[in-house]
């Protein structure tokens, strides 16, 4: 959920029928269309220090005041630099947010992408979806109070590559499943199941434990790709 690299038109963006999950994915990761935490453009020595840098005093801010709290002339403070210096880096506080959530996210995109079945390439299509929301809700748990500062206006929540990796996902392996239907539609309609602020609302204001979300994760993808 870090930096972002040139997108290919939304036509591109959800695969084609006959593309494995993997392929899509690598399409994803070897052409600029949906790009991986932890790609970004290589940077001078001096420039990369002061993104740590911005990144160490960012990460102080949070743990001292919550992300809530977190913005971008109170970063630009906590480093001596000028509020100009945060806003070019980063582009916005959701891409500083992005950028503290860069380490995790990429281990959770490479276990669902490259890493050991059933999460990752070699099993069944439908047992790779259910294991895909069971880890997407504990990643979202771990990381709540980071990603809801981070999330974007509602207008443009479908934009952010991470999104848009996941819907990619969601309907490659559908349309592995066999599942009938409108694939990409159905996407939308599971990756709804995994958003940070239902899971908020569900686990923080309705007091539901994380393992009814789960139960329903895996009866939602049972609903959804029974043929």
């Amino acid at each position: 959920m870090s930096s972002v690299t040139p997108i290919a038109p939304p036509d591109d963006e959800q695969g084609h029928p006959g593309q494995t999950a993997e392929q899509a994915a690598g399409q994803a990761a070897g052409q600029p269309l949906l790009p991986l935490a932890g790609q970004t453009p290589p940077m001078r020595a001096d420039a990369a220090r002061n993104r740590t840098r911005l990144l160490e005093a960012a990460a102080r801010l949070v743990a001292e005041r919550g992300p809530e709290h977190l913005t971008m002339e109170a970063v630009a403070a906590a480093a001596s630099v000028g509020k100009g210096t945060v806003f070019r880096r980063f582009g916005d506080r959701g891409g500083l947010l992005m950028a503290l959530l860069d380490h995790s996210e990429r281990l959770y995109q490479e276990s669902f992408l490259t890493g050991p079945p059933p999460l990752g390439p070699g099993a069944p299509p439908v047992r790779r979806l259910e294991e895909f929301g069971l880890a997407t809700l504990r990643h979202l748990a771990a990381h709540r109070a980071l990603l809801l500062a981070a999330e974007p206006e509602a207008c443009r929540r479908f934009e952010p590559p991470p999104r848009r990796l996941v819907l990619t996902h969601l309907t490659t392996l559908l349309r592995e499943a066999g599942a009938g239907g409108d694939a990409e539609l159905l996407a939308h309609t599971l990756a709804s199941h995994l958003d940070v602020a239902l899971l908020h609302h569900l686990t923080q204001r309705r007091g539901m434990p994380l393992e009814r979300l789960e139960a329903g994760w895996l009866d939602l993808v049972a609903r959804i790709t029974r043929t």
